[in-house]
């Protein structure tokens, strides 16, 4: 973990509520997809945690959710703004446990940690398929880059108005994948291990308050005992969570 200036390139609207943020800097902090950065902004005492995207040499790609006063504030923020940005939190996926046909599956603001993770899966040579799950049509995301990479990608939409009617686990019937990872609300990992037979990790979300295990307000009990969702987090394996 670093506390490192980073400059804002670009900051623009990607799907309904659903913003795309390009920031500049020293990048070194992120070794593995799933680890996110804690930005402090302006007139708020607490950091905002914001999930990784993808991470190009010195540019860092962050998609978030408008949902409440700090993240309305940033997505007004404009190019060239400086920001105080705490790299290198959480411990990410692990990508040798994958076997040759990994299944990647997000839903909503979930989504974004995912493509890292896909675009190093693809490049160790993995047969990738992708399930994207949102509520409409308005919400669909980075559906488009997700297949540039060489993946198949299924989407899902509750309401029917994109893709499969439906939640992210009608996409699941006759897949066969080796290993899954998924990144969404608790509802949708609920859901997804009711079916799913495979082993696989799952990155939560959580309230944080540090963002760097300092704290203890994001901690939760597994199998292997209390951890923390920012620290020993946000990723766990399926074996250890207490459902």
């Amino acid at each position: 973990m670093q506390d490192v200036s980073m400059t804002l390139e670009s900051n623009t609207p990607l799907a309904r509520d659903i913003w795309k943020m390009t920031l500049r800097g020293d990048c070194s902090d992120i070794k593995r997809p799933g680890q996110f950065v804690n930005l402090k902004l302006d007139g708020f005492f607490l950091r905002r945690p914001i999930s990784v995207c993808d991470v190009r040499g010195d540019e860092m790609t962050l998609i978030y959710k408008t949902v409440g006063g700090g993240t309305e504030q940033m997505s007004r923020l404009p190019a060239g703004t400086e920001l105080s940005v705490l790299s290198g939190l959480g411990n990410g996926y692990d990508t040798e446990k994958s076997g040759p046909r990994p299944l990647l599956i997000g839903g909503g603001v979930g989504v974004p940690p995912l493509y890292m993770l896909c675009r190093v899966l693809r490049q160790q040579g993995k047969d990738v398929t992708v399930l994207l799950g949102f509520n409409s049509r308005e919400d669909v995301f980075y559906e488009a880059e997700f297949a540039a990479l060489g993946a198949r990608v299924l989407t899902a939409t509750a309401d029917g108005t994109y893709g499969k009617r439906g939640f992210v686990t009608e996409l699941l019937p006759g897949l066969d994948c080796t290993y899954f990872y998924a990144c969404g609300p608790m509802p949708m990992f609920r859901a997804v291990e009711s079916v799913i037979t495979i082993d696989g990790q799952y990155s939560f979300e959580e309230r944080m308050g540090c963002g760097f295990g300092a704290c203890m307000g994001c901690s939760c009990q597994t199998k292997n005992g209390t951890k923390r969702i920012c620290r020993e987090g946000p990723v766990l394996e399926r074996s250890e969570i207490i459902w």
